[in-house]
């Protein structure tokens, strides 16, 4: 029992790594093709794909969009500017949400735990990126969300708003509602196992994702990481944690 359990883990590794590289390149890919569309790129598939660091193959850090905004702004074509940047957060990793949700409730009728729990972290994923753009780097001076708010002549405020309703939603459904059935398909007898995968989902998304607003984009993004890393983190992992006697240890 301990070593599938092992193995199991072993796989939710792997898991990890590829469910966040769908959710990086998903983003990356709906700026690119969105430029593409709107005849500001020529090859949609032209990525800055980076180096072959370390880093960047664990976690595609140097993999950039490969837009450039400039000559948009300069001809007056700030709404498809606009568009370009909010592409990433909102088409692809709304899209990958959606899919996610789908095809983990799917493979949860099925009960097939592998596809659960691929599907799962896919949703996690998706969900960290909504808040590690709003509203962590919403009122930043530059990036995605500023070129957004730049390109629509609008507050930050109103991108916050607008975007971060329904992301808030979506982050509150995946923790009260995804994660306890992905719980209970994935560990139906192991608390410990239970425990383990909030306290990872909890950290993945007001942590991991959380942080992005640490450097480089100014007091108001860092103060925001800062809360969501040591107020919201423990917040979620305490609302979430398992507490059900009858499943055995």
């Amino acid at each position: 029992m301990r070593s599938r359990t092992a193995l199991f883990w072993l796989l939710a590794l792997l898991q990890l790594w590829f469910a966040h590289a769908i959710g990086y390149m998903a983003h990356e890919y709906a700026h690119s093709f969105t430029a593409w569309l709107l005849h500001a790129k020529t090859n949609p598939l032209a990525l800055d794909y980076g180096g072959w660091n370390v880093t960047n193959l664990l976690l595609q850090s140097d993999i950039d969009e490969n837009v450039d905004y400039a000559p948009l702004f300069a001809v007056g074509r700030d709404t498809s500017a606009a568009l370009i940047a909010v592409a990433g957060v909102l088409f692809g990793n709304g899209i990958s949400y959606l899919a996610s949700r789908l095809l983990f409730r799917k493979a949860r009728q099925r009960a097939n735990r592998a596809w659960a729990m691929f599907f799962f972290w896919l949703c996690l994923m998706s969900v960290g990126n909504f808040l590690s753009y709003v509203p962590i780097r919403t009122f930043a001076t530059h990036a995605d969300m500023a070129t957004t708010a730049l390109g629509l002549h609008v507050s930050a405020w109103a991108i916050a708003l607008v975007l971060g309703l329904p992301f808030a939603v979506a982050i509150w459904h995946f923790f009260a509602k995804i994660l306890p059935e992905a719980e209970e398909i994935l560990f139906p007898v192991s608390l410990l196992s239970r425990r383990i995968l909030v306290l990872i989902a909890a950290y993945l998304v007001f942590f991991f994702y959380g942080s992005a607003g640490i450097r480089n984009y100014g007091g108001v993004s860092h103060g925001l990481s800062v809360v969501s890393e040591f107020v919201f983190f423990p917040i979620a992992a305490v609302f979430c944690w398992p507490r059900d006697q009858r499943v055995a240890k």
